[in-house]
């Protein structure tokens, strides 16, 4: 990043250096990784770099800046650098011990709102919350519901629980847990995951910030269907009747999904589709009688 004489460097001159930096890596975002990142360093909002493009950088706001665009250069993920990540209106910390929330998943979270009632207290359970992005959400949306959060890293729940404090959210709670394996007798009417999903070789797996972020939450087995099986066969004994079973899966899952629901005897099975038309989300319900499954 170049400097104008004794001067200092200008915001418009840092971005400039930034991008063309970050064009060598082939990203396809680099004017707006460039933004996000001088934004950050300066605390301000991004519209503020194009206010004031002459404004002048502190050395220490130099430095720092050309440390993030750097690691950006080699890959490392907007949100981690940040340690932020923006999820249903929802300022959430994020950390490489954690799943970047996408925008995909909000679809789960429309659904699992609308397959509430309005009755309170509630009971929902998110398996595999990670940053707890999909439990924060529905506890927002729901403040009259009781909502679980479940990881097998702890590392991840101390993440989501530092999120549900900065949130002033009460009405949630987390827990150690290898799916269902610590929830005993707890009984749910909604039970939500967004569980690993990818096919262990699936070369995706080393690309782009998947290639950053934490294996053991984004791949499943050789068809990526290991957790999403799991989490089937088991949900039903964890739902109240007329409860919901809902998972995010892979677009091309779905059928797959649907027909382990069917075989382990769930009803009004369907999949719903994301804001890009791929089919994102599964789920079925119990049979409102015990009797009838």
């Amino acid at each position: 990043m170049q400097a104008h004489a004794s001067q200092g460097t200008t915001l418009h001159a840092a971005l400039t250096a930034a991008v063309k930096l970050l064009q060598q890596s082939a990203t396809d975002s680099a004017r707006l990784d460039a933004e996000i990142l001088l934004a950050w360093v300066l605390n301000k909002q991004r519209v503020y770099l194009h206010t004031w493009p002459e404004h002048i950088l502190t050395t220490e706001q130099e430095l720092a800046y050309r440390r993030l665009i750097i690691k950006r250069q080699q890959g490392v993920p907007i949100a981690y650098l940040t340690g932020q990540r923006e999820f249903w209106s929802l300022s959430l910390t994020v950390n490489p011990d954690t799943l970047i929330p996408r925008p995909d998943t909000e679809t789960l979270v429309e659904i699992a709102l609308n397959k509430l009632h309005d009755k309170p207290g509630q009971r929902i359970c998110d398996l595999g919350t990670g940053s707890g992005a999909i439990a924060l959400a529905l506890a927002s949306e729901r403040p009259d519901c009781e909502v679980l959060g479940t990881d097998i890293s702890t590392a991840s729940l101390q993440v989501a629980e530092q999120n549900a404090l900065h949130l002033g959210l009460r009405n949630i709670r987390f827990l150690h847990s290898d799916w269902f394996e610590a929830l005993a007798t707890h009984r749910f009417e909604l039970i939500v995951s967004n569980p690993p999903y990818i096919a262990e070789q699936d070369p995706h797996l080393s690309e782009g910030d998947v290639a950053h972020e934490p294996r053991h939450a984004l791949s499943a087995g050789p068809q990526g269907m290991d957790d999403l099986q799991a989490i089937g066969g088991q949900a039903l004994s964890f739902l109240t009747p007329s409860g919901w079973l809902l998972m995010e899966h892979g677009y091309q899952q779905a059928e797959t999904t649907c027909n382990l629901l069917m075989e382990k005897g769930y009803c009004n099975i369907r999949t719903w589709q994301d804001a890009a038309g791929l089919q994102r989300v599964s789920g079925g319900q119990r049979h409102s009688d015990p009797a009838d499954e």
